[in-house]
């Protein structure tokens, strides 16, 4: 089971993306879809019956796409690598990524590979697309540091790995002295794992008008209460915030989902009224309370 999945906020967009998504990515599927019920409805201004959620899945790496109640733009602090061995499937990415959207960083030859783009499509979410032969094929999501963030990286993957299990630092790539932009020592490139999955960060001292935004946020599927309550203080901690539903926006303005995995599966296959007390249970919580939403469930 992936245990940290990438949430995407869309204003009503999110049934048009994913069908857009997984037509263009060669190994995709469409999942299940949740749908507002009258409670969930009620507070986010939707229509009951409506899509709120729909789970998808691209070159084996998972996502869910929501559409939310507030108009949260996406960003290139946030960004997903897809990594092949084909050049001509880099080519056909971009071309079909790129209508509508925009170019950040042209398709060409760089030092780190022979091709290379970063782009939004036009739903503004933010891809690069690397042509890397001797790479594992797949989809790994991407943090950028900075403006008031620069310089940040390196605390806040200490923070990400030491709060989560099956977590470890790997290859750290840093700016040397002779860089008239940034500063020495700070992260150009750097790869982690967080439960065993891989994460990118890098920060640039450049003039970026960008930040991290809700628009991504990263949901942690928890098994029980001490996983919660271990997760939700590491994330908060140090001027973290949490907020409804078991969200938070950490220090450095990346935001998480602290969730119990069970409760999702139920949303999804629960009969109406079941789903119905579960949000309703959820409305009223901050950090979630397994046992109150289990006992809701029942």
């Amino acid at each position: 089971m992936q245990r940290i999945i990438p949430n995407l906020w869309f204003d009503d967009e999110a049934e048009e993306a994913t069908e857009f998504y997984t037509q263009t990515f060669a190994n995709a599927s469409i999942g299940r879809s949740m749908r507002y019920n009258e409670a969930s409805a009620q507070t986010a201004g939707r229509e009951p019956g409506s899509v709120m959620s729909r789970e998808f899945v691209l070159e084996g790496f998972a996502f869910y796409a929501l559409n939310g109640s507030f108009g949260f733009e996406f960003s290139p602090a946030n960004s997903f690598i897809f990594k092949c061995d084909d050049r001509d499937e880099i080519g056909r990415l971009w071309k079909k990524l790129t209508e509508g959207g925009s170019e950040l960083m042209p398709l060409d030859s760089y030092d780190f590979s022979d091709c290379y783009g970063w782009c939004e499509d036009r739903f503004g979410l933010s891809w690069q697309l690397m042509h890397s032969p001797e790479a594992d094929r797949g989809i790994v999501p991407c943090l950028m540091f900075v403006g008031d963030r620069y310089g940040s990286a390196e605390d806040a993957i200490d923070l990400y790995t030491s709060t989560l299990p099956d977590s470890s630092v790997g290859f750290i790539d840093r700016h040397g002295p002779d860089d008239d932009l940034h500063r020495e020592g700070t992260v150009s490139f750097a790869e982690f794992t967080l439960y065993d999955e891989c994460f990118v960060a890098m920060e640039s001292a450049g003039e970026h008008d960008f930040d991290f935004t809700q628009a991504v946020s990263y949901i942690v599927q928890c098994n029980d209460q001490a996983e919660i309550d271990s997760y939700w203080e590491g994330l908060t901690s140090e001027g973290g915030e949490g907020q409804r539903f078991g969200w938070i926006t950490d220090r450095f303005g990346v935001s998480w989902q602290v969730v119990p995995h069970r409760i999702r599966t139920l949303l999804h296959t629960a009969d109406d009224d079941t789903v119905q007390r579960i949000t309703e249970a959820l409305l009223n919580m901050k950090k979630i309370d397994f046992d109150e939403l289990k006992a809701a469930a029942e």
